[in-house]
């Protein structure tokens, strides 16, 4: 009942937390395993295979990247081919340089130069993961330092390439064997747990969310909100944690084509219970007390409440998560309201949410069509998947094939310039250690643009976290080796669960792994503490070489990143808007667009933690406001397309769609030109820069009569206008609603009415927020030039009179 006890979330939420903590502490159990099974074989295996395994220490860093995050058999056996491929690709072009350049004709020069050719043409390729390319960048790294450091060895071919590669395949059978002792950890019944946890989250959180949506007390409403959002985190990460896992499933499968495919729940269809979830959230955080005339109807609570219990008990039916399963037959009885009312539009949405987790119950065309063909979610996902591989590939082939290859060659490039600078000063420094400086690169490479001071800082931390870690050890255990490797254990533990700190990241805490494994994991290297002055210092080497290069060649730091990918958004955004009238390119639009607000919160997040040097302060606040405002505008962007679709649906073969064309054409335009003028301001470098070139220009800002002063009407539509135009449309919708054939049923009407409310409620909350776009931007820019009074709408009258 709406009233009753609110104590299940709680314990659903501890439930939780401890299932969470047992899979973190598995995975760095099996990690301390993997790490635990080199040190094994690199101490105490027989002498005939000990003296090929000279790397321990890429053997440890190899089991660590092996075993990753999503720690599983088929994730490791995925990675572990990987490296197996990093071995010859990298192995390869070391051994026909070797063949090129005579012995005595090694140097610190022709290493660094050896060193920059070969890691140019591994990085450049399209190879299948990450760890395949740090694997053999790491491997050539080691191969020309050690040549170099023995340099006048007879042949030099057979010698280093085979103690290399002995020691990455000792790290991934390690990672192998580390997933299948005691118990095979696998990643199918990893992903069934997590599927059977996130469906009895799923019924916790619809419960809370429709007695919140029922509740009589303002009070009560608002601790189910708070108790919705708790269960929708945990959701989320349940999501993530599937979807990690999924793409590992495939190779604990044997390859037999007589076995069956394995019962799996597909991802998609536990996003999709997501998406009217999420709605339901939205429509609850917009409903007021004025909208009581609707939420006041008990039938329509009698109703919310036995369509949830329904829909609860699907949930438990294992072909819900198929296109077959079938609808309930549930339906409101109690719509009787007036859908032009804006107040009652956020309850209407919540009822057409309801239904679209139903899946299917809004699905009822109107019986007068003379038409046949019907949209399903079937045809519309081919109808889509056919969009995305055939109609860009008739024009934008060779265009897309260049943008990928000049990015490639750009991203080899500083790999190449980085790394043979690393080996080549890394080298003068030390001899012996030199091909840490080159390792520190070659281990943190990353094919995209990532935040260049804030990846070096957490490398710099994490290094030197794990080098006291180990120097401390070391004195401790003195020369127990065996006290040295149990020591290991709860230090890999610790930093597996540092991974998801916000300081340290993956990268900082492979880092801190790292750097106390090779000090605490080999014998026979002299004193600790010499060995890690010796490597930290090759390691900040490395960093240097690769911050210089960046700076160089592509300055990418975290705060450049996230206004870049603020205009990336606003631009998709506008062409969203453009393909409005295309369903299936609006719905791959409407994807792009989610990717790139994803990706501003990713740079968001990293400005945050990276250091400010000389540059101006990160204004996170406006970023985030900002952003909350698109990743709320995008949520709005795909119920808008939902709620198209089944208006297409419903009303087969009525005019009511082209009755709104052109109440939505309005709102197109409107937010259309406030979008661009955002992009335009945003791509501003410097205002100062702009003021002189319009100086030199001679012109004022009046150009154009009637444009200039700016008149923020012409930019943006206020609340009274986006209420006008709301109200336009569903008065237009409601006429053509009346017009309906006399046999069309009462619940026709009803799904009719959800649908047009849910058009509006989006358009209304789009615009609202696109006006919080508009703020966002003018205070971000009010904080990057505090000594100036910043108006936009002079900005965008002055970007008309420059030169773009």
């Amino acid at each position: 009942m709406p009233n009753g006890s609110t104590s299940t979330p709680p314990v659903r939420l501890s439930q939780h937390s401890r299932s969470l903590w047992r899979s973190r502490l598995g995975s760095a159990l099996r990690t301390s395993l993997a790490c635990a099974i080199v040190g094994i074989a690199t101490l105490y295996s027989p002498m005939s295979i000990r003296r090929h395994l000279r790397f321990p220490a890429f053997a440890y860093m190899t089991a660590v990247l092996t075993v990753g995050d999503a720690s599983s058999l088929g994730n490791s056996m995925k990675s572990a081919a990987c490296a197996f491929y990093g071995i010859a690709l990298g192995l390869l072009p070391a051994m026909l340089m070797f063949y090129l350049i005579r012995p005595e004709g090694v140097s610190a020069a022709t290493t660094a130069v050896a060193v920059a050719i070969s890691s140019f043409v591994v990085a450049a390729s399209d190879l299948p993961g990450l760890i395949t390319t740090r694997i053999a960048l790491g491997q050539i790294v080691i191969v020309y330092v050690t040549a170099y450091k023995e340099t006048g060895h007879v042949n030099p071919v057979m010698l280093h390439p085979v103690p290399v590669a002995a020691s990455t395949a000792l790290g991934a059978a390690a990672a192998v064997l580390a997933l299948l002792f005691p118990y095979p950890r696998l990643a199918y019944c990893q992903v069934k747990e997590k599927s059977n946890r996130y469906t009895e989250m799923t019924k916790e959180r619809l419960r809370v969310l429709v007695n919140a949506f029922c509740a009589d007390s303002s009070i009560y409403k608002s601790v189910s909100e708070y108790q919705a959002k708790s269960l929708a985190a945990a959701c989320k990460k349940y999501l993530q944690n599937i979807k990690l896992l999924q793409g590992s499933v495939q190779w604990e499968r044997p390859p037999f084509k007589f076995l069956p495919p394995p019962s799996n729940v597909p991802w998609e269809r536990l996003e999709a219970i997501e998406i009217p979830l999420k709605g339901m959230e939205i429509a609850l955080a917009s409903i007021t007390s004025a909208s009581t005339k609707l939420v006041d109807q008990q039938v329509l609570k009698d109703d919310l409440v036995g369509l949830s219990n329904q829909i609860s008990t699907k949930l438990k039916e294992s072909n819900y998560f198929t296109a077959e399963r079938g609808k309930t037959d549930k339906t409101f009885q109690s719509l009787h309201v007036n859908p032009e009312d804006l107040q009652c539009l956020p309850s209407l949405f919540f009822c057409f949410c309801i239904k679209l987790l139903d899946g299917g119950g809004m699905i009822n065309p109107l019986p007068n069509s003379g038409h046949d063909h019907k949209i399903t979610p079937e045809t519309e996902h081919s109808t889509a998947k056919a969009f995305v591989e055939k109609a860009p590939s008739t024009k934008k082939t060779s265009l897309w094939a260049l943008n990928i290859s000049t990015e490639r060659v750009v991203v080899a490039s500083k790999c190449a310039l980085s790394l043979g600078l690393a080996v080549f000063f890394g080298v003068l420094f030390s001899k012996d250690d030199g091909y840490w400086s080159g390792l520190t690169v070659a281990i943190a490479f990353t094919p995209c643009g990532e935040a260049t001071f804030r990846l070096a800082s957490v490398r710099a931390h994490g290094t030197a976290l794990g080098s006291v870690y180990g120097v401390l050890g070391s004195f401790i255990s003195q020369n127990l080796l065996e006290v040295r490797l149990l020591s290991l254990l709860p230090w890999v533990v610790f930093t597996s669960f540092l991974q998801r700190s916000r300081m340290y990241g993956p990268v900082g805490s492979l880092a801190a792994t790292i750097s106390a494994v090779i000090i605490l994991g080999r014998i026979n290297y002299g004193s600790p503490m010499i060995f890690t002055i010796d490597r930290l210092t090759e390691t900040y080497i490395g960093l240097c070489c690769s911050i210089f290069v960046e700076l160089l060649l592509q300055p990418a730091r975290a705060s450049t990143l996230a206004r870049d990918e603020l205009s990336s958004s606003l631009h998709m955004l506008r062409e969203w808007l453009g393909s409005m009238a295309n369903p299936v390119e609006s719905k791959e639009k409407e994807k792009r667009l989610r990717k790139r607000v994803n990706m501003l919160k990713k740079c968001i997040g990293e400005a945050e933690a990276e250091p400010n040097f000389w540059f101006l302060p990160f204004s996170a606040a406006s970023y985030s406001k900002l952003h909350a405002s698109l990743a709320k505008t995008v949520d709005l962007i795909l119920f808008l397309g939902q709620s198209m679709e089944y208006l297409v649906q419903v009303s087969h073969g009525s005019e009511v769609k082209e009755t709104i064309k052109g109440d939505l054409d309005r709102f197109k335009k409107i937010i259309g030109t406030s979008v661009k003028f955002f992009e335009g301001v945003i791509q501003v470098k410097s205002l100062e820069i702009s003021e002189k070139e319009l100086q030199n220009k001679n012109s004022s800002h009046d150009v154009e009569p009637g444009i200039c002063p700016c008149d923020r009407g012409a930019l943006i539509a206020d609340e009274e206008e986006c209420e006008e135009i709301v109200a336009s449309l569903l008065q237009h919708a409601r006429e053509a609603t009346e017009r309906l054939d006399e046999n069309v049923g009462a619940d026709v009407k009803d799904q009719l009415l959800l649908c047009l409310a849910s058009i509006g409620f989006c358009i209304q909350g789009m615009m609202r927020e696109i006006r919080g776009t508009g703020d966002g931007i003018l205070e971000l820019i009010q904080r990057e030039n505090p000594c100036c009074n910043i108006n936009l709408y002079d900005i965008t009258c002055k970007l008309k009179v420059l030169p773009a």
